[in-house]
C-alpha cells in the first residue's frame, strides 16, 4: 500500500499552532492523493493501493469541572478521551480555531492540551478533487472502474448521523466524539451543496434563509444587485459581494476584484435548489436557497448546510391560512409544529418536541414590527403566532371525511405548509437555531383557493415586504451574538464540544 509517511501526533496549547498543524497534515494528504491521481489519469497504474488519511484532533480530560455553567459548547462532557477527524481547514479555519480556543480556555491549558495527528480514516479520492476538477469524465469506463482498486472511494458507513441523532455509542476502548460530524460526512455534504445549489460551499454565509417560491429569490437577486451598486450606509450594510449560481460574483461598488471571481459562469440550467449569497468579510452575511416544494427537499438541503455550522436558519414561505379571521397576506410566526412530513421520523422521533426559540421569535416579531411600522395591538392585525402543520401530502384538501380539519382543530394549527416543520426539526437535530415566518397565500378551508390572477397580485403586494422582514430578523440575530444564539436549549446532557 502506498501511504503517506507516518507523522507522530503533537500536543499544542495554542489554538493557532494547532490549526496550522492540521492544515499542514491535511494539505500533505491531499497532495499525496492528487499526485497519484494525476499519474493514474495519465495512464500509470500504481502497483499498490494509494491511501491518505484525515487529520484528527483529540483532547483528554480527567475532570467534570468547567469554567462557566452558562456555556452551551466549548467543553467536553466529562472525563475521557474525545476526538474527531477534520477536513478542509481552509474553509473551516475560523471555525476550528474558535473551537480549539474554547476548549483550551474552558478547561485550562494546564489541564487540557490539543493533540493533533493523522487518523486512520482514509480520505476518499473524490473528496480530494480541486474545485474545478472533473477527472472522471476524462477517463474511459474501464479506467474509472479500476479506480476502486487503486484508491479509497466514499464509504457511506463512515458518514452516518448517529452522533447528531444521539444514537452513536463508541466501541469499548475508542474515543468519544468531539464534533457532530466526522470529516467524511462533512466532505460528502460539501459535494452535495455544489450539486444542489450551484454554488461553492465557500460562499455560504452563517445566516440562511429558505423559501419555497422563486418570487422571493427574484427579489433577493434584485436586492443583492442594488446593494452592490451603492456604498455602505450602516454597520448592517457591510456586504462586500453577491454570488449567484455558477459562482458568479458581483463585487460591491468600490471593492477590488478578488482572485477566483472570474472563474464563475452562468449555468445552462438552474440547479435543483439554487443558492444566492450576500457576502460579508466575516462570513456572517445571508445566504438564501429556493428549496422548492416538499419536505424531502427541505431535509436534503438542511442535512448538508448543517455541516457548515450556521448561526441560524429561517423559513420564509407561503402557507394555507386555517382560520377564517386570517386575511391573504397576513403573517404566521410559528411557535410549534405538527410534524406530518414523515421525512425525519427515523432520525428524530415524533415524541421529541420542537420548541420555539425565544431569541429567534423575538427577533422575527421585532422585524415584522419595524418593517410594517405596526406596534402593540395593531401588530396583531397582520401577525399571528401559533402552531404550523407541515404535511407531505400536497393535496390534503382531497382527503375524505374531513380528517385533516379535525387534526388542525385539535392541534390548534393556524397554518399549513410542506416544509417548515422539517426545517425546524432538522435545526433542532443539528443544533442550529431555527424559526419560521410564513405568509398566508390561500384559505382552502374557507373557499379562497390559489388562482393565477389572485396569486400574482398577492405576490406583488407581499414578497418584497416579507423578504425585508426576514433579512432584518437575521441582522438582529447577528447583533445578538453567537453565544446568545447557540444556547443550551439545543444541547443534550452529554454533548459534543464543538458548536
Amino acid at each position: 500500500m502506498s501511504t503517506r509517511p507516518f507523522v507522530a501526533p503533537e500536543r499544542f496549547d495554542d489554538p493557532a499552532a494547532a490549526l496550522a498543524h492540521v492544515q499542514a497534515l491535511y494539505n500533505g494528504s491531499i497532495a499525496h492523493l492528487r499526485e497519484a491521481l494525476q499519474r493514474f489519469v495519465e495512464g500509470e497504474t500504481p502497483t499498490a493501493h494509494v491511501r491518505a488519511c484525515y487529520p484528527f484532533v483529540r483532547v483528554q480530560s480527567e475532570t467534570f469541572a468547567r469554567a462557566d455553567s452558562r456555556l452551551a459548547y466549548g467543553f467536553v462532557a466529562g472525563p475521557g478521551i474525545f476526538e474527531t477527524t477534520l477536513t478542509r481547514p481552509d474553509l473551516f479555519a475560523r471555525y476550528y480555531h474558535e473551537q480549539f480556543r474554547l476548549l483550551l480556555k474552558n478547561h485550562g491549558r494546564q489541564h487540557v492540551q490539543l493533540e493533533v495527528g493523522l487518523s486512520s480514516q482514509p480520505i476518499p479520492v473524490h473528496f480530494s478533487f480541486a474545485e474545478h476538477d472533473h477527472i472522471e469524465g476524462s477517463m474511459p469506463l474501464e479506467r474509472r472502474q479500476l479506480m476502486r482498486d487503486v484508491f479509497d472511494l466514499p464509504n457511506l458507513a463512515a458518514m452516518d448521523d448517529g452522533i447528531a441523532n444521539g444514537t452513536f455509542e463508541p466501541p469499548p476502548g475508542e474515543a468519544q466524539p468531539l464534533s457532530l460530524f466526522t470529516a467524511p460526512r462533512v466532505d460528502y455534504s460539501l459535494q452535495r451543496l455544489r450539486h444542489y445549489t450551484g454554488t461553492s460551499p465557500e460562499h455560504f454565509q452563517k445566516f440562511v434563509l429558505f423559501t419555497n417560491y422563486q418570487f422571493y429569490i427574484d427579489e433577493f437577486v434584485r436586492l443583492g444587485h442594488a446593494i452592490m451598486s451603492r456604498e455602505p450606509t450602516s454597520e448592517d450594510d457591510a456586504y462586500i459581494a453577491f454570488v449567484e449560481p455558477g459562482n458568479i460574483v458581483t463585487r460591491r461598488a468600490g471593492q477590488d476584484e478578488q482572485p477566483g471571481d472570474g472563474m464563475g459562469a452562468p449555468l445552462p440550467r438552474l440547479p435543483q435548489m439554487p443558492g444566492y449569497h450576500l457576502i460579508r468579510a466575516d462570513g456572517a452575511g445571508i445566504s438564501m436557497v429556493n428549496i422548492g416544494v416538499g419536505p424531502a427537499n427541505a431535509k436534503t438541503i438542511t442535512d448538508h448546510i448543517a455541516v457548515l455550522r450556521p448561526h441560524a436558519w429561517l423559513m420564509l414561505g407561503h402557507c394555507a391560512g386555517l382560520r377564517n379571521t386570517q386575511q391573504l397576506g397576513d403573517y404566521v410566526l410559528a411557535h410549534g409544529y405538527v410534524r406530518e412530513d414523515h421525512v425525519l421520523d427515523e432520525d428524530l422521533p415524533l415524541w421529541v418536541p420542537i420548541p420555539a426559540l425565544a431569541e429567534v421569535q423575538v427577533a422575527i416579531e421585532a422585524a415584522v414590527a419595524e418593517v410594517t411600522q405596526l406596534t402593540g395591538h395593531d401588530l396583531k392585525r397582520v401577525l399571528r403566532t401559533g402552531t404550523v402543520a407541515s404535511t407531505d401530502n400536497r393535496n390534503w384538501e382531497l382527503l375524505p371525511q374531513r380528517t385533516p380539519e379535525r387534526r388542525f382543530s385539535q392541534s390548534r394549527a393556524v397554518a399549513l405548509d410542506m416544509e417548515s416543520a422539517t426545517i425546524a426539526a432538522n435545526g433542532f437535530r443539528f443544533r442550529v437555531p431555527y424559526g419560521t415566518l410564513l405568509c398566508v397565500s390561500d384559505k382552502p378551508l374557507h373557499g379562497e383557493i390559489k388562482l393565477p390572477g389572485m396569486a400574482n397580485q398577492f405576490y406583488r403586494d407581499r414578497v418584497d415586504q416579507h423578504l425585508r422582514i426576514g433579512i432584518r430578523a437575521m441582522e438582529m440575530l447577528r447583533a445578538l451574538g453567537v453565544d446568545r444564539l447557540h444556547s443550551r436549549k439545543l444541547r443534550s446532557f452529554a454533548e459534543v464540544a464543538f458548536q
